[in-house]
């Protein structure tokens, strides 16, 4: 498969590092709604994502909605921390989601998640991340169906996450 995963048809297909370095197979979400967004601590978004990303968890664990983070310092040097100081922050913020390690989301040296989802979703600036918070909807089948802009407040995605917990798993994308 290629680097930077164009080949690649779900998220299922790519491995990338966790907050403690171990690898994180993203099988591990099939047959489940993914929320994937990239996130900074000093960011003027962080509160109100943070907060509202806990809420949106705690209301929709239970039916299957997962949220991967994606620490990220390539917007104003937001995240300047090391993946231990990224992981006590959001332990502080109460977040139970999970978190990656800190990596690139634009440019040469993103990671090859990161490339395809831009490539899947375009926003704004075409298919480049605009800043912290940009966050893709995945549905169960482990395709990108939705990409929200940095300023648009995780409650906002609140009927589309809904109608994405609602869809059956095909078995296409379910073994895949």
């Amino acid at each position: 498969m290629a680097a930077n995963g164009s080949d690649h048809k779900t998220v299922y297909e790519f491995t990338v590092k966790d907050i403690d370095g171990a690898d994180l197979p993203l099988a591990k979400y099939k047959g489940q709604a993914l929320i994937i967004v990239n996130v900074a601590s000093n960011c003027g978004f962080t509160k109100v994502n943070y907060k509202e990303l806990n809420e949106l968890y705690d209301k929709y664990e239970s039916r299957g909605l997962r949220i991967l983070a994606f620490p990220c310092n390539q917007f104003m040097n937001q995240e300047s921390g090391c993946d231990v100081d990224i992981k006590e922050f959001a332990r502080k913020q109460g977040v139970r989601y999970d978190f990656a390690a800190k990596c690139d989301v634009n440019g040469d040296h993103a990671i090859p998640l990161w490339k395809w989802l831009r490539t899947q979703q375009s926003g704004w600036l075409g298919s480049f991340i605009k800043w912290n918070f940009t966050k893709f909807l995945v549905n169960k089948d482990g395709v990108p169906v939705h990409r929200f802009a940095p300023t648009t407040a995780p409650n906002k995605m609140d009927a589309d996450i809904q109608a994405v917990l609602n869809q059956v798993a095909t078995d296409a994308g379910i073994g895949a």
